[in-house]
């Protein structure tokens, strides 16, 4: 109630102080600033002073206003920010206390009804060794039972929970769990976090409205099964924001291209079913109102089923804003929206301040509305001109204009028609050669000096009928205004006979269109059509609008981000229409909606292709630093960029170094150092903690050995050294930091066949790894110890384990595991290499004992933990160490000891998370083999 009460006042006030100032004897204040005192009827050129007078007062008022209107701005954002904030301390006095809040500082076990208020989003496994999936669900608490009390609250909490019985619940479900409380997540406005681990016991369905939502975005994802992986992900990510199937690398693709709002809904997505929702609607006849009305329940309709997300939020106020314009006939002011949107908003659910999500949103659509219509007339050589807003008609002396009596000595030339109110004085005797024409016309705010007609009142014209299809208001044509539909141009100053030349026409009536005077011979500069100007200008504006958030996110630019944006815009329409319309017909025709599902993945297909060229395009993405330094640096960069861009020779300067530039790192960095390097024999990919490495099998082909846990960067490792066949995969054992990075193995690419190990420790994920390649088709072998293959520069060898040898244990979580990884000796004619998986200290012991093991290169065993055996790598000889480790990882590997084991022991040690991917070489090839080396490729 005070929230609303506090949006309320801030509302009033801020639009109180924010309406338009206008100038008239009503609300001067005082008899010496009123027009009608010194109006242009009493003044003449006898009387200089006067006019000088005039104009210092008018300049003066001018200037008055101007200072009042910002002063109002200033005090409306104070009042908002202040309301904002009010807002935001009622929330958080409200989470900050009662028995939540105290139980969760106690870590208390309770058992809690909890009603879901968003999906369960699907958590990543970030390398962890446990595959079950996990996720978190946003909910309300509504009961609290500890064993000595039962409460009934109403308080928001996050759930982290595991299981897929949480796949299938939807919003508004009532569930009853036990798990632990404990104190939220900082900067979050949630009362507490709920840790659970049992499944839930489902007490209430959902909500009509809910099931109805959930049968048409499960109607949809059916419907896309019929396309393949990657678009199928898509589709529902595009039309409903339902992305539990998204292809991991498409989603990082559309992130490193600048096209992340494609894999969610976004505004875009309700303005286009908004506007074909208007299309149809005045295709049947229907009325302006019941348009309005049509149009603002499919937007409320379609933000049920794609779930309000900040940005949908946001575009949903937006459009119910222009619906209720539209419907009532008034003019439209996008901007105005916006800042409506946003502070309602803020002060109805100011956890939308702190949403990356939001931020985005807004300031794209604040550049679409402020940029991008100054940079399409630009290009298009056009300035639109609008109407200014409509207003009540004004009373009888305030509309009337002042009558215009020229002094003595003003002789109009022939043609000259003084217009209404036009009244010559006396003495006034027609020039010869003074005809100021349809182009004399002060515009508003010029002070009519003598000889000058004044500008003929629209709104007495009969050609300002507002026709009610106007985009503008009612009755407007678009790119209309007042002095086009009178014949008018504005005002350029009035030329004195005795200063005209035959060429001043000409040059007064191309300025007045903002362009230069050429002569007859001159060619008009070439400017862009319209549309392909609007098409540029609009992904360009969101784009510039959009980097500093991004800056202050993710720490990096995106200068592809534009050509992407423009290549996709012609797709995006036709997916989400077509999408949308396969969801409402799921339900009751499932071929229907299969048969507008097979060209709707033509368009994302393009989306997907567009992403993939654009992320491997050079500078696709530039690092740049993050949070305020990178902020700040940027606004330097810009401070010093628009200078340079405005004069025409440091524009050609700057543009010529910058070209430079970009041709010696395009041309000259990949002959000085290309990657992979030539005469390559493994590389092992930067793939964070886990294990992702590449055995040479010839031209275009590689021996795959574990995957890493992230299928993206897999996959780009893979995509950098060129790989398309993998005639091997090795899976050394079934940790998720080995074995998660699959698909990205098997993303467009040909396996041949999968070794994972013969003992089946990890059943779990050794079952889904089975069904993963038995759905695919793909061969799993198991091989033991003295299996041998060829491919290409490689042999490799199996040295372990041994079914034989049982299960070893060891002293930590997931030991036995780690100890049944396959071991692999990898032999070049130039050397060797021992891949050991994660063996542990009593594998390797046992290693030691039943095999003499020399090799060059040493793939340190479990990325370099505390658990080797100083014997066995002693045992090895060799020159080098190569850690696969991810940066400030969680393990505390790699251990100090060991780093300083391998060190006494001679070792010079490599590490991906220092030095990124590294390759083995081979050198002085030509000579017949003279030994190999490792090659950074850097981070």
């Amino acid at each position: 109630m005070i929230v609303a009460v506090s949006a309320a006042l801030a509302a009033a006030v801020t639009a109180c102080l924010t309406r338009p100032l206008t100038r008239s004897s009503d609300h001067v204040g005082s008899d010496h600033l009123s027009p009608d005192r010194l109006s242009p009827e009493h003044l003449s050129p006898e009387h200089p002073s006067h006019q000088r007078q005039y104009a210092e007062r008018q300049g003066l008022e001018r200037r008055g206003l101007e200072r009042a209107s910002w002063r109002n701005v200033a005090i409306a954002t104070l009042i908002c920010t202040a309301a904002a904030s009010a807002s935001v301390a009622f929330r958080i006095h409200a989470l900050t206390t009662g028995p939540v809040a105290e139980l969760a500082t106690k870590n208390a076990f309770i058992t809690a009804q909890i009603a879901l208020t968003d999906d369960p989003k699907r958590r990543p496994n970030r390398g962890g060794r446990f595959t079950q999936e996990g996720y978190v669900v946003p909910a309300d608490l509504k009961i609290i039972q500890t064993p000595t009390t039962r409460q009934a609250v109403n308080i928001p909490i996050t759930v982290f929970a595991t299981g897929q019985a949480w796949s299938t619940l939807l919003p508004t479900q009532h569930v009853e769990v036990s798990g632990r409380l404990a104190s939220p997540t900082p900067g979050t406005l949630v009362a507490a976090t709920l840790l659970v681990r049992t499944p839930p016991r489902v007490l209430t369905p959902p909500s009509d409205l809910q099931t109805a939502a959930g049968t048409l975005r499960s109607g949809l994802r059916s419907a896309a099964d019929v396309l393949p992986p990657d678009q199928r992900g898509l589709l529902p990510g595009l039309v409903v924001g339902d992305v539990s199937r998204m292809d991991p690398q498409v989603t990082a693709d559309l992130r490193e291209a600048g096209l992340s709002h494609l894999n969610a809904v976004s505004g875009a997505n309700l303005a286009i079913v908004a506007g074909a929702t208007l299309a149809l609607s005045r295709l049947i006849g229907l009325p302006l109102p019941v348009r309005a009305i049509f149009a603002a329940v499919a937007m409320l309709a379609f933000t049920v089923v794609a779930r309000p997300s900040p940005s949908v939020l946001r575009a949903l106020l937006m459009g119910l804003a222009a619906a209720i314009a539209m419907g009532t006939g008034r003019s439209k002011d996008g901007f105005a929206a916006l800042s409506a949107t946003v502070l309602f908003l803020v002060l109805f659910a100011p956890d939308l301040a702190r949403s990356y999500g939001f931020a985005l949103s807004v300031t794209a659509t604040a550049g679409i509305l402020l940029l991008a219509p100054r940079w399409r007339d630009k290009l298009s050589g056009t300035e639109e001109q609008s109407d200014p807003p409509e207003t009540q008609d004004p009373e009888p002396h305030q509309a009337a204009e002042p009558r215009h009596t020229p002094g003595p000595g003003h002789n109009p030339g022939p043609g000259h028609n003084p217009g209404p109110g036009h009244t010559p004085g006396p003495g006034h005797t027609p020039g010869p050669r003074h005809n100021p024409g349809p182009r004399h016309n002060p515009g508003p705010g010029r002070i009519p000096g003598p000889g000058h007609a004044p500008r003929p009142n629209c709104k007495d014209s009969p050609s300002h009928a507002r026709s009610p299809n106007s985009a503008n208001g009612p009755g407007d044509a678009p790119g209309s205004s007042c002095a086009e539909r009178l014949g008018h141009a504005p005002d350029l100053g009035h030329t004195p006979d005795s200063d005209r030349t035959p060429g001043s026409d000409r040059l007064a009536s191309g300025a007045n269109k903002g362009e230069v005077s050429r002569g007859k011979g001159d060619k008009p500069p070439r400017r862009m059509p319209r549309w392909m100007a609007e098409a540029v200008a609009v992904p360009a504006a969101a784009q510039v609008a959009v980097t500093p958030v991004l800056v202050l996110m993710a720490g990096q630019l995106t200068p592809v981000a534009v050509i992407a944006n423009l290549l996709v815009a012609p797709a995006v329409a036709p997916a989400t229409l077509l999408g949308f319309g396969a969801a409402l017909v799921a339900p009751v025709w499932p071929d229907g909606a299969r048969l507008l599902v097979i060209p709707a993945g033509y368009a994302v297909g393009w989306i997907v292709t567009v992403a993939r060229w654009a992320v491997n395009l050079p500078f696709a993405t530039v690092p740049w630093p993050a949070g305020f330094m990178g902020l700040g640096l940027l606004l330097l960069a810009v401070a010093v960029a628009i200078p340079i861009l405005r004069r025409r020779a440091w524009r050609v300067m700057a543009l010529t170094a910058a070209g430079a530039a970009l041709v010696a790192v395009l041309v000259v960095r990949p002959i000085a150092g290309p990657w992979p390097p030539k005469g390559w024999l493994m590389v092992m990919c930067d793939v964070g903690q886990g294990d992702g490495l590449v055995v040479s099998a010839g031209p275009g082909r590689g021996i795959v050995v574990d995957t890493g846990p992230d299928p993206v960067a897999m996959d780009r490792c893979l995509r950098r050294i060129g790989v398309e066949d993998v005639p091997l995969l090795v899976l050394t054992h079934p940790h998720a930091d080995h074995v998660d990075g699959l698909p990205g193995v098997l993303r467009n690419r040909r396996v041949g066949a999968v070794v994972v190990s013969p003992q089946r420790t990890g059943v779990r994920a050794g079952a889904r790894i089975s069904a993963t390649l038995a759905h695919r088709r793909i061969p799993e072998w198991t091989a033991s110890p003295g299996t041998r293959w060829r491919f290409g520069p490689s042999e490799l060898t199996v040295l372990a384990p041994d079914p034989a040898w049982g299960e070893m244990n060891g002293y930590g979580e997931g030991s036995a595991i780690n100890n049944s990884s396959v071991v692999l000796h990898v032999r070049w004619r130039s050397g060797s290499i021992l891949l050991g998986g994660d063996l542990e200290t009593e594998a390797q012991e046992e290693l030691l004992h039943r095999f003499a093991v020399r090799a060059d290169i040493l793939k340190t065993p479990h990325h370099g933990s505390n658990r080797q055996s100083p014997a066995f790598l002693s045992s090895l000889g060799a020159r080098a160490a190569l850690i696969s480790v991810g940066a400030d990882n969680g393990y505390g590997h790699p251990a100090m000891s060991t780093l300083g084991l391998l060190r006494r022991l001679g070792l010079t040690v490599y590490r991906t998370d220092q030095s990124g991917d590294l390759a083995v070489v081979e050198r002085g090839e030509a000579a017949g083999g003279g030994g190999m080396a490792v090659v950074p490729r850097g981070p």
